[in-house]
């Protein structure tokens, strides 16, 4: 059985109480006011999720405990969490980062002590995932996000070109796994490096060193452990060269990774390539979702599995784009379906 989840901020809301009726108890969380909390809603204005006027640290562990009690009052258990200290010095290997390291290090030891099992990261630097659009018009006026490389040159750069290279990034992030997982195995957390979003090599300038199949291969090599593993994002790796050249498939890198290096699930799709793309409904992108499921039965796969970047439905203000509540509902049934038609309904299952 999956540990159907949401992701949810440590700041209640009225979709909370829809959330838990329809059968969702376990929440993958961000921390309040640390850096993913803060990028990856920056661009979405006054809708987007504002962090509390606290004085604790966000990766300390008083406020994990507060973030920890905040969702135990509303019915749900904190399984993951999706977000870390400011880590752009680690990831880019510049002076500053063995500071940045050490603040990880505080969150995973936290972690370990109140029981927090999972924690996803990724190492795209100086940005968050990337949309040109923010509004395309899908299934009955539904509105997906949606990138296009041609759109995005008109970001400008983020740094100049060559001042950071590939190899500088896998450096640093051997460095970073060195650190770090030993403390994570010691804490009993898990590691769960998420894709590039986009998966491509540059990103204005910048590498990108996690956009291939590949590359999780090598990055599992780095510091073999079941401490060090992936966010299994089904769309990202969708958009991947060896995926869309059908060279591999989504249910057999499930099968390949499999438990062991596979703590965490984003369940969700796409239509198009890494250059053009859009987010889909769970029942109309280009993977075969239920066999996808199967695979995760396949290997024994009981972790968190969260949908992602659903689509905003008719009556919604779209100020969340991906993260509003209507398709959110729609994935979590979606998900709840495929899982019992594969795994068994829960009063069948010993």
């Amino acid at each position: 059985m999956i540990q159907l989840s949401e992701f949810l901020p440590p700041r209640p809301e009225e979709s909370w109480k829809l959330i838990r009726q329809v059968g969702v108890d376990t929440v993958v969380g961000v921390l309040n006011g640390a850096e993913q909390d803060q990028r990856m809603f920056a661009s979405v204005g006054a809708g987007g999720w504002k962090a509390d006027d606290r004085t604790e640290v966000p990766w300390s562990e008083a406020a994990l405990s507060h973030n920890i009690q905040t969702y135990d009052e509303h019915g749900f258990t904190l399984v993951a969490l999706e977000d870390t200290a400011p880590i752009d010095k680690a990831r880019l290997g510049v002076e500053g980062r063995d500071e940045q390291i050490d603040q990880v290090i505080t969150q995973v030891r936290a972690m370990g002590r109140l029981g927090i099992p999972t924690l996803a990261y990724n190492w795209m630097a100086l940005s968050s995932w990337g949309r040109t659009d923010i509004a395309i018009a899908d299934r009955g006026g539904a509105l997906v996000t949606g990138y296009d490389r041609a759109d995005a040159r008109a970001w400008g750069p983020l740094i100049e070109e060559g001042e950071v290279t590939h190899d500088q990034m896998w450096s640093a992030l051997e460095y970073f796994l060195n650190a770090v997982v030993p403390e994570a195995e010691a804490a009993g957390v898990r590691l769960a490096m998420h894709p590039d979003d986009p998966p491509q090599p540059v990103d204005r300038n910048l590498p990108r060193i996690m956009s291939s199949v590949e590359s999780f291969r090598r990055l599992l090599s780095l510091h073999p452990s079941e401490n060090n593993g992936m966010t299994f994002c089904q769309g990202n790796f969708a958009l991947m060269p060896e995926v869309i050249d059908g060279t591999t498939s989504i249910p057999e890198l499930i099968r390949e990774f499999g438990t062991a290096q596979i703590p965490f699930v984003h369940f969700r799709d796409v239509k198009g390539t890494v250059e053009r793309f859009q987010e889909t409904f769970h029942d109309a992108g280009q993977t075969d979702m239920p066999a996808c499921m199967e695979a995760y039965y396949d290997i024994g796969f009981a972790g968190p599995m969260r949908p992602d970047h659903v689509p905003t439905l008719a009556g919604e203000l779209n100020t969340r784009p991906g993260y509003e509540t209507l398709g959110r509902l729609f994935a979590i049934g979606y998900i709840r379906g495929l899982e019992q038609s594969t795994y068994g309904h829960p009063a069948g299952r010993s």
